[in-house]
């Protein structure tokens, strides 16, 4: 049964190889997926990531990208300032929180590396007709508040799905491309209890939440389950043999160890 540990430690053991650290960070999902692993409760999970996230900021030019992932540094954080957490992890955060605060000279894109930004980690980051929001939950403060999110954003017809980071009161949505943030927002505050706000990054790189507006927004409901999109034909799993080198990985029997992850993904994404 492949878990969250299980999908990290490969990742890691991929970043430990110098040659492919590059194309890990300009993967469009790997990143997200890391800043995820960060909100975990194993200690594990914790420490592998952040050994992964160390290994990936040994390429100077990772470290804007890493710095700028939405997410990345209030979870570092968060992680530096938890409760109950051994000296290793909060050492391990606290090291790499620094190392992607230090200032370095960004890399200007070439041909060879926007090629290389086609394969994908995490499930559904390549598909055109979707795109990730992300929100700022007001009142986000338990299980039962969360389970009040799940069931109002289960209902909304676009939703493909979603994300939290408990820690930081986030919720990153899988939508359709022509479902309103503002549908998001008035499905969460029809709980009474809960409301939204939209996490982006300013001019200078900060995060800042920007209020949606409710009022009169129609929110077209699922009958049953989620209205979950098709892939694209350019699966992202069928590229990343060709970019990836796995000189310390083993093949399992099913092919790529990135298709049983992504399927453990695919199955786990309503974490």
């Amino acid at each position: 049964m492949v878990d969250a540990l299980s999908v990290v430690s490969q990742l890691r053991d991929l970043a430990s190889e110098p040659q492919n650290r590059a194309v890990i960070v300009q993967d469009q999902g790997c990143l997200p997926g890391l800043v995820l692993f960060l909100d975990h409760q194993n200690s594990e999970v914790l420490f592998a990531t952040l050994q992964t996230l160390r290994y990936l900021a040994e390429l100077p030019p990772n470290i804007p990208t890493m710095n700028n992932e939405l997410g990345m540094m209030v979870s570092l954080e968060n992680l530096m300032g938890r409760d109950g957490l051994s000296v290793d992890i909060t050492a391990l955060a606290q090291e790499v929180y620094d190392i992607l605060c230090t200032p370095a000279n960004p890399v200007a894109p070439t041909p060879e590396r926007e090629r290389r930004k086609k394969p994908q980690f995490f499930i559904n980051s390549s598909n055109k007709k979707a795109k990730s929001v992300t929100l700022h939950i007001q009142g986000l403060d338990s299980t039962d508040q969360r389970g009040l999110c799940e069931e109002a954003l289960l209902k909304v017809r676009g939703v493909i799905s979603f994300t939290f980071q408990m820690a930081s009161k986030r919720c990153t949505v899988r939508i359709r491309s022509d479902l309103s943030t503002e549908s998001l927002a008035s499905a969460i505050a029809a709980t009474k209890v809960l409301s939204a706000q939209q996490v982006v990054k300013n001019e200078t790189g900060e995060e800042v939440l920007i209020p949606l507006n409710t009022s009169g927004v129609k929110v077209q409901q699922n009958s049953a389950l989620p209205d979950y999109l098709p892939e694209e034909e350019e699966s992202p799993v069928k590229e990343v043999d060709r970019a990836i080198s796995r000189t310390s990985a083993k093949e399992d029997a099913s092919g790529s160890w990135l298709n049983t992850a992504a399927s453990f993904l695919t199955k786990t994404f309503y974490w």
